[in-house]
């Protein structure tokens, strides 16, 4: 039985078998036929009548038991032991806190502790803005979450959200050399949450929000912009957002038509479907229609959440009415951040001509790409294993970096912007076609490039708290220190 791409993962399998019972083959067929595909034969121990086998199997999760209990079955062989090597990567969590220098003899420890710390502890005392230069606020991130909203898994608690967060504080270190902390909440209430972050907000120079449910993520994010001095960014809204125009950007030019003067179907009124669409209407999108479980929003009607308020209020500007299937009639563009099976084949017949279809949702998208083969002129998902994936890492690794480089206050609609650009900048007009429209996160150039887009743009906002750096050699990415010299470049004060 075959395993579908991107839902497989590999088990090893300790088996003690008996020649005199049991085959090679009969394992090999009973694997097979519980939905296995074996990957890797190895020798763990071998005698004239018994011999212990460690097999690597790709698999379905979901089938792993089954296989386990197929080969219990069997006579003559004995399942010693099962690992995932998924679970195997995660024993221990996946980062650590590593420190800079090594405490060699009493001298370095006066030195990085007691007495000498306390010279500077005084020094930020005596003015704040040395934390900055002096400590790891100026590097470190907050990557914060409730666990209610955690990928397509919904509301798990903040324990079993922690494995996301990791992998999310890995990806700022190896892809941006930002340093991030997981920071998982034991509460949903809002208020909580907003004192909580305002009051471990001291130690980083930024907090990036992660899987929190909406409409309280809304609240919770524009509380903390106003109440504190540092950037704050929900990656699910903005990182999402981002990632789709710079999409979009090169999908429109492919198919040589204007993004302002495209007919948008937004399906799925949510946290990132507000934010795609606040980004479409700063990208100077007019005709932008928003479809949700009630239906295409239009304004004047009552609504018990505020953010379909605002939505139909702002969106929908033909008033047009119906379901998905009335609305998207002679749409250029279908965006889909909801539930797997909600657009229909004749749905995207009824489209424009070379429509653009961005369903992302995931793990199981709005369409799956195969099912408008040929009808569709340019696809793209929220998953890996199709071309033109919509990834928020393609944003928030050069975002951040690009934020703690010029210490701006906040991320600003013209900062995002930049990044969007600056992310479809990187597929150059030789290597733009249907399946490649968005760059790989492996490419060393994103991060580059929205750093540099981000830096503009805060200066142009007047968010940046240092000083004019734009031409200055020493910004590389990594802050400025030399001879000491940091804390130099530091605007006193806030540009708020």
């Amino acid at each position: 039985m075959a395993v579908q791409a991107g839902s497989n993962t590999n088990i090893i399998m300790r088996l003690e078998t008996d020649k005199q019972k049991i085959t090679f083959g009969q394992i090999v067929t009973a694997i097979g036929d519980s939905g296995g595909d074996i990957v890797a034969v190895d020798v763990s121990r071998a005698g004239k009548l018994k011999t212990i086998y460690d097999i690597t199997v790709t698999i379905d999760p979901a089938f792993s038991a089954r296989i386990v209990a197929r080969l219990d079955d069997l006579e003559g062989i004995k399942v010693i032991n099962v690992s995932d090597q998924t679970m195997l990567l995660h024993l221990g969590g996946k980062i650590e806190v590593t420190p800079k220098l090594r405490i060699k003899n009493r001298d370095d420890l006066s030195r990085v502790y007691t007495p000498g710390v306390a010279r500077v502890s005084m020094a930020i005392h005596d003015d704040p803005s040395r934390a900055y230069s002096l400590t790891i606020k100026r590097n470190t991130v907050a990557v914060v979450s409730d666990g209610t909203a955690v990928l397509g898994l919904g509301n798990i608690g903040p324990l079993a959200a922690m494995p996301v967060m990791e992998g999310k504080a890995m990806l700022f270190k190896q892809l941006a050399d930002v340093d991030a902390f997981p920071i998982c909440l034991d509460t949903q209430d809002t208020e909580e949450i907003i004192e909580t972050i305002k009051r471990i907000a001291p130690a980083f120079g930024g907090i990036n929000l992660e899987d929190i449910s909406s409409p309280r993520c809304f609240e919770i994010e524009r509380r903390l912009i106003e109440e504190l001095d540092i950037p704050v960014f929900h990656d699910d809204q903005h990182g999402t957002a981002v990632v789709l125009l710079a999409g979009l950007y090169n999908a429109v030019k492919l198919v040589g038509k204007r993004l302002e003067h495209c007919k948008v179907v937004l399906c799925g009124v949510g946290a990132a479907g507000n934010a795609c669409t606040k980004i479409l209407l700063s990208a100077g999108v007019t005709d932008i229609i928003g479809v949700d479980r009630c239906g295409a929003l239009v304004r004047g009607q009552s609504y018990d959440n505020e953010a379909w308020t605002w939505y139909a209020e702002h969106t929908n500007p033909n008033m047009e009415t119906g379901t998905l299937s009335d609305v998207i009639h002679g749409a250029d563009i279908f965006i889909g951040v909801s539930g797997p099976g909600l657009l229909k084949v004749d749905d995207v017949k009824n489209m424009a001509p070379d429509p653009i279809v961005f369903a992302m949702a995931n793990p199981n998208p709005e369409i799956l790409p195969e099912e408008v083969e040929g009808i569709v002129r340019v696809m793209a998902t929220g998953r890996s294993d199709y071309p033109n994936q919509i990834n928020n890492v393609l944003c928030f690794p050069g975002l951040f970096r690009g934020v703690f480089d010029c210490r701006a206050s906040r991320v600003t609609e013209s900062m995002k912007l930049a990044a969007a650009k600056a992310i479809a900048s990187v597929v150059n007009d030789h290597e733009l076609n249907e399946n490649f429209i968005i760059p790989s996160i492996f490419n060393q150039h994103v991060v580059e490039k929205v750093r540099e887009a981000v830096i503009e743009a805060a200066y142009e906002s007047k968010v940046a708290r240092r000083r004019d750096i734009r031409n200055v050699e020493l910004l590389q990415g990594k802050g400025f220190e030399q001879n000491g010299k940091a804390e130099e470049l530091i605007v006193q004060g806030s540009t708020n």
